[in-house]
């Protein structure tokens, strides 16, 4: 081989000989998600693992390296007297990284092991001792459900429409499930972007829809603060809830079930340790293998086509209207009740915990300096956790 027949075989082994204009476009996007992170501080724990991960997949070259499959040739094996033993495996490569990473997300297991996570570090207590947010929670899965009435008319299949619209739950491991378990990991990538980019960016979407439906004296109204919730509640409530939602929805007992384990290991107070791994050390390690493994998915020849546009802007639509319908409950609810229910925190219905429930605090305080509405507002969103597992098991109950 000569010297010219040298380099061309160097050069053609470089990302840049085989990089196609997509993988730049993902590149730049992918610079977009880590501003948004690092310098604005929307979400970094979600957006930089996602970020990174879309970096790699995207560097020319890079995305066959990484996600390699295994290779396995057999031989055959005779004896002495030429009859058939069996066969020897030779391993030819092992396969990428992100090949058997990716195994978490494709079957299932790292979003439950999320909800274990949150269950560790939620408290339920605000639902507890205002139960009518069960309400709120309920009525901010309307995205869902509109979104799913308009995925039929654009989609031919129905399990990508609800795929498509279990978005807006604004619940990111609750998304990658329902589209891996209705086998739309095709569109895994688009969709689990779309969940995990509104959630990052709730501060910047919800204010105005918030502004737009209520008035400046119902964004003003206080609310007496919450009783006091006994121990016994708290370790109580888990269990009844997975045994009702377990009798009536077993399709959602995989999130639920991991969710309420997670809270029960935190709330009875005899497992400490487990509490603190949940929350802490397993939750941040299956955060980043989750994000990284959703930002991989976002692979620029792949990612790139209407499909995805589509997908992202009816992800939107079904985020807008669960805020709306948060919202709208709630001032539905105050033409009932007494004590009036400032319909800032129906928004915090969506399952996106606490950044709905402290946006619903900020507007609060925008109007009234010392309206504190942050426990307030996480009964809703805790409620809208359940309600996003909820609103999963109806659809695999009925497209899976």
């Amino acid at each position: 081989m000569d010297l010219g027949e040298m380099m061309l075989s160097l050069w053609e082994s470089t990302g840049i000989a085989s990089s196609m204009w997509q993988n730049y476009v993902m590149m730049l996007i992918s610079f977009v998600l880590f501003y948004l992170a690092i310098a604005r501080k929307f979400e970094p724990l979600l957006l930089v693992p996602i970020a990174f991960g879309m970096l790699l997949a995207n560097i020319p070259g890079a995305h066959d390296v990484l996600y390699e499959s295994p290779l396995t040739t057999y031989t055959e094996v005779f004896d002495d007297n030429g009859a058939l033993l069996g066969y020897e495996a030779t391993y030819v490569r092992t396969g990428g990284l992100f090949y058997y990473l990716s195994k978490g997300v494709e079957w299932v297991i790292f979003p439950p092991l999320i909800f274990l996570g949150i269950g560790a570090m939620t408290d339920f207590g605000p639902l507890i001792a205002n139960p009518k947010s069960l309400l709120l929670g309920a009525g901010a899965q309307l995205g869902i459900f509109v979104a799913l009435a308009l995925g039929f008319l654009a989609f031919d299949s129905a399990a990508l429409a609800a795929s498509v619209a279990i978005i807006g739950g604004a619940d990111g491991p609750t998304a990658i499930y329902v589209t891996t378990v209705l086998g739309q990991t095709d569109s895994l990538g688009a969709i689990a972007i779309a969940a995990y980019s509104y959630m990052a960016l709730i501060p910047a979407i919800q204010p105005p829809i918030m502004k737009l439906l209520t008035t400046k004296e119902e964004r003003r109204i206080k609310m007496k603060q919450l009783r006091n919730v006994s121990r016994t509640e708290k370790i109580v409530f888990p269990i009844v809830v997975i045994v009702l939602c377990g009798l009536l929805l077993p399709s959602a007992i995989p999130l639920l079930g991991m969710l309420m384990l997670g809270n029960l290991l935190k709330e009875c107070l005899v497992t400490d340790r487990l509490a603190q791994t949940a929350s802490n050390g397993l939750c941040n390690v299956i955060t980043i293998l989750l994000g990284s493994c959703v930002g991989f998915k976002a692979y620029g020849e792949v990612f790139l086509n209407p499909n995805t546009l589509f997908i992202i802007l009816l992800g939107l639509t079904a985020f807008a209207f669960g805020t709306a319908g948060g919202v709208l409950i709630a001032k539905f609810m105050n033409l009932f009740l007494k004590e009036k229910i400032n319909p800032l925190i129906g928004s915090a219905g969506v399952s996106a915990v606490p950044m709905a429930a402290r946006v619903s605090q900020i507007e609060g305080q925008k109007e009234v300096p010392d309206n504190y509405l942050l426990m307030h507002a996480m009964g809703p969103n805790v409620a809208g956790v359940i309600g996003s597992a909820v609103a999963a098991g109806i659809l695999i109950a009925m497209f899976g």
